[in-house]
């Protein structure tokens, strides 16, 4: 059984301590296919080592967060345009809009997810959506870039069912993580009636752990956690559920 956790912050510093040990127990759980989204420059660095250290289970994205979306923004965009130009990457991501923390940069952030939205059509590449308290705002954008060369994931999913729909209308999976897990997650009132083809596995880790570790540290190895959330509401064995969204990862990533 291979799971694919598709958005994991690996070189997060809350790793510092026991990373090696960390992704030995994504592995030790199923979970072999790591794909790491970039937030700014400064993890550019790390990311790149821990991808010498597991060529075969890390994969990189490359992109500006929207939240990471400051007065620097254009040096920022200019970084994430010299990486693409010079190396292959899985997705440019992670990028979107981000209403919960700040709204004053909302032109910055539209600007950013659209010049990087570009930028994956450039490369041919899938993109990772970020979106917080920004759905109308996302679509928007999303909306004025649809088409055939537009495709990736909309991470950490917690929309309703006509907001799920909408995001897979513009070639878009969902990515569903630890809020699966939680009662007042919702998305699992309304997710057997989206078709398992359109979803893949993530965990956001450290962030949005799952029941039962739900306000503690995330990680890769519950991922397994997800899937077997997910084979309850799609009732369907946990086997099914790992070959079905890491086939639907692979695809979008092209690995």
């Amino acid at each position: 059984m291979i799971l694919t956790d598709t958005h994991t912050h690996l070189y997060s510093e809350e790793f510092s301590e026991d990373r090696d040990q960390m992704i030995q127990r994504a592995f030790d759980a199923g979970v072999t296919r790591l794909f790491v989204p970039s937030i700014d420059s400064s993890y550019t660095q790390s990311m790149y080592e821990l991808e010498a250290k597991y060529p075969d289970n890390v994969f990189l994205m490359m992109g500006l967060h929207p939240t990471y979306v400051k007065d620097n923004y254009e040096e920022e965009l200019a970084h994430v345009e010299r990486e693409l130009a010079s190396r292959k990457f899985a997705a440019v991501g992670e990028i979107g809009i981000d209403l919960y923390w700040d709204k004053s940069t909302l032109k910055q952030q539209q600007y950013a997810f659209k010049h990087q939205i570009q930028l994956a059509k450039k490369y041919n590449l899938p993109i990772n959506i970020h979106c917080r308290d920004a759905f109308d705002e996302v679509f928007e954008v999303l909306e004025s870039e649809k088409g055939d060369d537009l495709f990736g994931i909309f991470h950490c999913f917690t929309g309703n069912f006509e907001q799920a729909q909408q995001a897979i209308s513009y070639n878009m999976k969902l990515g569903i993580g630890g809020v699966v897990t939680f009662k007042n997650g919702k998305i699992d009132q309304f997710l057997n009636d989206i078709p398992l083809s359109n979803i893949v596995l993530e965990t956001d880790s450290p962030y949005l752990s799952p029941v039962p570790h739900r306000g503690k540290r995330n990680e890769s190895s519950y991922t397994k956690l997800v899937a077997e959330k997910l084979a309850l509401i799609y009732n369907k064995n946990l086997t099914e559920i790992a070959e079905i969204t890491t086939k639907n990862a692979l695809d979008i990533f092209g690995i």
